[in-house]
């Protein structure tokens, strides 16, 4: 046998080292020198793992807890609590699963982040405990991520706007927004992807990264905004009155009373064109019920300018009264 391994270790001479301990129960000297790795290294790597592995479970069951939707659907998760938050008011049932997307899409990122951190660092620890040098092992990887991180460069940044615009809370689920290529409701937002349906009933898919400017027409209040045209010969005075007094009444009714947070405003002659003058009418709203508001009081403030006696412009409007217009003014020129 070698003189390597029928020689005594230096560490039995030391009582206080597990190699001593394992001489003395084997009276092995190559087991009692090889004990650091057979055993001790082993049960340190194992260690390493094990609590790697509890603390991941603590800190995912701790995110689960702070995402997860109260019972009573009306308060925020814990996450979301410090956040600002744009929800309407009048989404109702939406805002249930606007926040429940929200908080679970925010958890989702810090689970992913925990986990890559959690089991990262215990994987250096283990590589610590086998000897292995770890310089160019990380120069390795910084290149490596360098060059994943290049050519997935889009991805990387549609991930990065979402968890922005998740944070920022831009838009959500039940919102109607306009973000440039497509104008719609918003039925789901992820991390990449966020889904519209238009109001053809298609669905659009868009890329967060894509997204380089936002119109929400579902945060805080809306304007219903209403033009009426008018012909050249009317009192426009008269006319915005008669128009004042009607969107007064169709604001007051139980149809529109709900969805109308002011009294409606004249704003005068909005602008003179060849086809006659047009006034304009606004209306402060509850968010997304602006065309709703809009397409009940245009109804209803011509049919009260017809009423008045108010004649269209050049007849575009009512072709009937002024095509008999036309014929009272012939017979009477005969």
């Amino acid at each position: 046998m070698s003189p390597l391994l029928t020689a005594e270790p230096p560490c039995i001479k030391d009582s206080s080292t597990f190699c001593s301990q394992v001489f003395e129960v084997t009276n092995n000297a190559w087991l009692a020198g090889s004990a650091n790795w057979l055993l001790t290294k082993p049960l340190k790597i194992l260690f390493i793992l094990l609590i790697a592995f509890v603390v991941r479970l603590l800190i995912k069951r701790m995110i689960n807890r702070v995402t997860r939707l109260p019972r009573s659907g009306g308060k925020l998760p814990a996450l979301l609590r410090p956040l600002r938050e744009r929800a309407p008011e009048v989404l109702g049932s939406a805002v249930i699963e606007r926040r429940r997307q929200r908080a679970q899409t925010i958890g989702s990122v810090l689970k992913s982040m925990s986990t890559f951190l959690i089991y990262g660092l215990a994987f250096i620890l283990v590589l610590g405990e086998l000897g292995i040098n770890l310089g160019p092992i990380i120069a390795s990887a910084g290149i490596i991520g360098v060059a994943i991180g290049f050519g997935a460069q889009n991805l990387v940044k549609d991930f990065l706007s979402g968890i922005f615009m998740m944070v920022e809370d831009q838009y959500g689920v039940g919102d109607v927004v306009d973000i440039g290529e497509a104008t719609g409701t918003v039925e789901a937002v992820g991390l990449r992807i966020t889904t519209l349906r238009d109001v053809k009933g298609t669905v659009w898919y868009v890329r967060n990264g894509e997204v380089l400017r936002v119109g929400n027409s579902s945060q805080g209040f809306a304007v219903a905004l209403v033009d009426v045209p008018l012909g050249y010969s009317a009192d426009v005075e008269r006319a915005s009155t008669v128009l004042m007094a009607a969107a007064s009444t169709a604001t007051s009714s139980e149809l529109l009373r709900e969805n109308v947070l002011e009294p409606p405003e004249m704003l005068g002659v909005e602008s003179v064109t060849p086809e006659g003058i047009q006034l304009r009418l606004t209306v402060k709203v509850r968010p997304g019920k602006q065309w709703a508001v809009q397409r009940a009081l245009r109804g209803q403030l011509l049919a009260a300018l017809e009423e008045a006696g108010f004649e269209p412009p050049l007849g575009r409007l009512f072709p009937a009264k002024a095509a008999a217009a036309l014929e009272n003014g012939r017979r009477q020129s005969e």
